[in-house]
């Protein structure tokens, strides 16, 4: 995919979402399962997302998702209070006022930040991880209304069940049915009761969330450290729903912490264009962080995180760490500076860098390898079997100091000054230290390729299969695995996992926009890749085609 002529450039106004339209179209466009069946329900690796202009994500959908929900929560049990939070989209406002309106006709306990004010997904995770934890007999869960780091004009919506984490397959599948049936029967079991009353209802509590999770940062993360050292943060909240949070944490423990853009607006228009010629609020992207970068040189470190706060972008004054890079330091600082059991694992995605593989075993420790999706590292995380979980899309959750659960859910938060932590503790910025990683173990070239995919191409990828690869050979190397299923927990990948010595490439389609990607790496070199790539497309081609 070309490069935009725009990308890196502040979003002109031809690119700005007309919000009113967009908003209107939330209400207005009815979706119609029968005639079009792109208008159904589809939960993808996080939660239902879309446009309403493409009648994909409007009232209707948000009415119907969240009465599945509340039929599921009775069907299990679930009768202890839902978290509700959302983020600074145009379209989460919206959703989330539908969402109350069906929770509270089916009398759940909503428990929402006061002030009505935006609620990060690792905030919503750890309440519900916290609530648990005292009131076992009284399980809580929660919904997020966020598209995470999609376009301006995107909607989202994702449920966190009692675990804190994001949902299975199981249990995605199960309420995206029930939605779609709620749809197809005109919502007419939908229960609903009007908004204006809502707050006067009981079911409604406004509670203060950010104060209990920034006093328990201190048993994640060595902010004392940071702050004796006077580790100079520069913070991007890229107009997100942590950025009410970054003032009372740096008040809190006496941080030298400076956000750049304290601006919240629907349409993102400070934002740079990324690589497509869009907005996309992606703080693992160069081109959407040009901002923060620019600013490289006045700050130790830089943190950016995208609109829900479940992932997080590293700035030194080496410029934008790749995010694989800064996950493979990441588990090497924390696997020398813990005193967690000696069991624990390691969790990464198969699209995740081999380094963390290399780093994982000079440290004595599994890694447990799954599909890409976070749900894979929730029961893990929860049990304390594993110590980390992280993805190559930039979001990582980990242990606390003592070993226990903090979420289950990716935390932009921790890992932003987990990257200020290392620099206090060690003197070394994360990017001199993956630079001393390469030194140890070789400097290997990761890439990833989008390309546009229509549903069905999605589908043939999604299907393909180790004997859809003849070859015994991987750009001039024997190929070594095969990969359908992940071997951390033999879960299906959705697509396929070439291995051989010094590279390798996985192919997917996206679960939540309309492309295909295809993730390689090689440890032998640019030419290497190239050759890498060539093959990797060839193949995807020759299915999807």
């Amino acid at each position: 995919m070309a490069i935009h002529s725009g990308a890196g450039k502040t979003a002109p106004q031809s690119a700005l979402v007309n919000v009113p339209k967009l908003v209107s179209a939330y209400y207005l466009n009815e979706p119609d399962l029968e005639q079009f069946p792109e208008h159904c329900v589809a939960f993808g690796t996080s939660g239902h997302r879309g446009c309403s202009y493409d009648v994909k994500f409007n009232e209707s959908h948000i009415l119907a998702i969240t009465q599945a929900i509340c039929d599921y929560r009775k069907q299990n049990d679930i009768f202890g209070p839902l978290f509700l939070g959302k983020d600074t989209h145009a379209l989460s406002e919206a959703a989330f006022n539908s969402a109350i309106e069906v929770l509270v006709a089916n009398e759940v306990q909503v428990i929402t930040q006061e002030n009505g004010d935006f609620t990060p997904t690792p905030v919503i995770s750890h309440a519900i991880v916290s609530h648990n934890k005292l009131h076992p007999n009284e399980l809580a869960d929660g919904i997020v209304v966020t598209p995470s780091h999609n376009p301006p004009e995107d909607g989202g919506f994702k449920y966190n069940p009692p675990n804190g984490g994001p949902a299975d397959t199981d249990v995605t599948k199960w309420i995206e049915d029930r939605a779609n049936q709620l749809l197809l029967e005109d919502l007419v079991e939908v229960e609903l009761f009007p908004f204006a009353k809502a707050s006067r209802s009981g079911f409604i509590r406004y509670e203060d969330l950010m104060t209990p999770y920034i006093d328990d940062l201190a048993n994640i993360v060595n902010l004392k450290a940071i702050s004796d050292a006077g580790i100079k943060i520069g913070i991007d909240p890229l107009g997100g729903s942590g950025i009410h949070f970054w003032p009372v944490i740096a008040k809190k423990y006496n941080l030298d912490l400076t956000v750049v853009n304290d601006v919240v607006d629907p349409r993102f228009a400070f934002m740079p264009l990324d690589k497509d010629g869009k907005i996309r609020m992606d703080c693992s992207s160069p081109y959407s962080m040009a901002n923060l970068i620019a600013l490289k040189d006045d700050f130790d470190i830089s943190i950016g995180n995208d609109p829900d706060y479940d992932r997080h972008g590293i700035v030194t004054p080496d410029g934008l760490m790749n995010p694989n890079h800064f996950l493979a330091v990441a588990i090497d600082y924390l696997l020398k500076h813990r005193d967690w059991n000696s069991n624990v694992e390691i969790g990464k995605t198969l699209v995740s860098s081999s380094m963390i593989d290399k780093v994982a075993l000079r440290n004595n420790r599994k890694v447990k390898e799954v599909p890409v999706g976070f749900k894979w590292f929730v029961e893990g995380l929860s049990k304390g079997k594993l110590a980390f979980g992280g993805e190559e899309s930039a979001g990582a959750a980990f242990l606390r100091f003592d070993g226990s659960v903090w979420c289950t859910d990716k935390d932009g938060f921790i890992m932003g000054l987990l990257a200020a932590e290392i620099l206090a503790v060690t003197g070394k910025t994360p990017s001199a230290l993956y630079k001393e990683l390469e030194q140890e173990f070789g400097s290997p070239i990761y890439k990833r390729l989008d390309a546009p995919a229509t549903s069905g191409q999605k589908s043939r990828l999604k299907a393909l299969s180790a004997a859809d690869v003849k070859a015994d050979t991987l750009a001039g190397e024997p190929i070594l695995q095969k990969l359908t299923h992940a071997p951390g927990n033999d879960a299906a990948i959705g697509g396929l996992k070439v291995v051989t010595e010094n590279g390798w490439f996985a192919a997917r389609p996206s679960g939540t926009e309309d492309i295909y990607k295809i993730y390689l790496e090689s440890f032998k070199g640019e030419a290497h890749l190239a050759l890498l790539e060539k093959e990797a497309k060839k193949l995807v081609d020759s299915v999807i085609s």
